[in-house]
């Protein structure tokens, strides 16, 4: 049952209102943007996989030769108005660490709920990429896959603020 679930969300595209304005649009006609996810985790029996849609599988070519990949998912458990309007948090659940605004951490709450891992690429068979790990839950929508490019996806002098230092091991 639960399968079934997954792919009937999975059907279902997630509408994002844009945040620009179209000249001549009344604001009851504002732009939205369609997303449609285009696969899901799976976590079982110690692996995590992404699979993905098999219209989406040509879309793999070449993948196999990355080392890592950057999964766009969707925070769908987190998927309510309140949970939305959160704008400040105690980053990483810490009450000891500052306040701090959505957009500056990686919080699960935001307008937005699009969440970002980076992920070790395992396997790319077919229509599922076998990944080392990912901090989404399993049958989390998945938005998109990109592949890590050191060149382009780090930074020259990058500073972040104290509370940010590596987090505690995973237990």
């Amino acid at each position: 049952m639960k399968r079934a679930v997954i792919m009937k969300f999975l059907a279902v595209a997630l509408f994002v209102q844009t945040c620009w304005s179209v000249e001549g649009l009344t604001n009851a006609e504002e732009p939205k943007f369609v997303v449609y996810p285009i696969g899901h985790v799976e976590k079982t029996e110690g692996r995590c996989r992404i699979i993905l849609d098999k219209k989406y599988q040509p879309g793999l070519l070449g993948l196999e030769k990355w080392s890592h990949i950057q999964v766009l998912w969707w925070f769908d458990k987190n998927d309510t108005p309140e949970k939305r309007s959160i704008l400040q948090v105690h980053p990483r659940g810490n009450p000891n660490n500052p306040l701090t605004g959505v957009f500056a951490c990686r919080a699960p709450v935001r307008p937005n709920l699009i969440g970002l891992t980076l992920c070790k690429i395992l396997r790319v068979e077919e229509n599922v990429v076998e990944i080392e790990d990912i901090d989404a839950f399993d049958g989390t929508p998945v938005l998109d896959l990109k592949p890590f490019t050191p060149g382009l996806d780090t930074g020259k002098d990058v500073r972040v603020p104290e509370w940010a230092g590596p987090p505690a091991p995973r237990g």
